[in-house]
């Protein structure tokens, strides 16, 4: 099935009011929305929304419908992208990335792991998380962080719940740093079948359980509830619309880790789990990107 871009031509404010516009409308169909600089000196920007189907003509229709009130006038462009497998490639070549005592890298750079590091293996798959984004970095450091600062005499937390799994990394980085049962869940079957691969290379499947699952309409989260610890790094309005269930699984004391946010939606997402009784402990920042611990 072929792969669209959609796109429209206007300034910064533009394009992020686009942005936030497209981003609440597809989000539950899951298409990607983005904005790019396209000229510094002309303040000229592009906000694009990528989708597969056969119809861009109606898609530009329905785009065209939700910008209508705030960006009227706008034209929206389209063109075909290639069929590459767009993750595999954008991941050829990167560098190893730390984060913590963490560091993630593909099999070609397996030398870069040092006395002291938690080497993870994650080579170019179908699936989010090679800890390259800030999202999935600032959970690494934050893990690192929330479990070696676990109270005296609980000793680690257990089970622990990776919801939103993509490539299992943080689901495998849990189970490196602590003995703990986890249990790792994604929305796309594609990605539990990567996460599953990446944990039997990582020897952690003795630890870790992949599953699919949305959200938390799912008898194995049921059955393993409640959990003394949950990362989601997903995005910013499911978080707050699953805050009531999230902390639902949540056994008492136990900590969350949210990430997926940008920094200018942190209070509302901060505000969401403390409306259910939680509460901030830290926040991380990175490249534009926070994560959250609350308790």
């Amino acid at each position: 099935m072929p792969t669209y871009r959609l796109f429209i031509t206007t300034n910064e404010l533009g394009a992020s009011t686009a942005l936030d516009i497209l981003g609440r409308a597809f989000e539950d169909e899951g298409h990607a929305v983005a904005t790019t600089e396209i000229d510094e000196d002309a303040g000229i920007w592009q906000a694009s929304i990528y989708f597969e189907g056969d119809n861009p003509e109606a898609m530009s229709g329905l785009v065209a419908g939700h910008l209508a009130d705030a960006l009227p006038g706008l034209d929206i462009e389209s063109e075909e992208l290639p069929e590459i497998d767009w993750v595999s490639h954008s991941l050829e070549g990167l560098k190893p990335v730390r984060a913590g005592r963490f560091i993630v890298h593909g099999s070609h750079d397996r030398d870069a792991v040092r006395i002291g590091d938690i080497g993870i293996l994650i080579d170019a798959a179908q699936a989010f998380g090679t800890g390259h984004h800030g999202t999935t970095a600032g959970c690494l450091e934050m893990l690192d962080s929330v479990i070696r600062a676990w109270p005296a005499g609980k000793g680690y937390p257990s089970p622990i719940l990776d919801l939103g799994t993509g490539s299992g990394v943080l689901a495998i980085a849990a189970a490196k740093l602590a003995p703990a049962a986890v249990l790792a869940t994604d929305i796309d079957p594609i990605a539990t079948k990567v996460a599953l691969e990446n944990m039997k290379i990582n020897q952690v499947g003795n630890q870790v359980r992949a599953i699919t699952a949305a959200g938390f309409h799912s008898a194995e989260i049921a059955r393993a509830a409640p959990f003394e610890l949950i990362v989601a790094n997903i995005l910013a309005r499911p978080l707050m619309r699953m805050a009531p269930e999230i902390v639902n699984a949540l056994a008492p004391g136990g900590s969350v880790i949210l990430s997926g946010i940008l920094a200018e939606q942190r209070w509302k997402v901060i505000s969401a789990f403390n409306a259910q009784g939680m509460a901030h402990v830290r926040t991380i920042w990175r490249n534009g990107w926070v994560t959250i611990h609350l308790r």
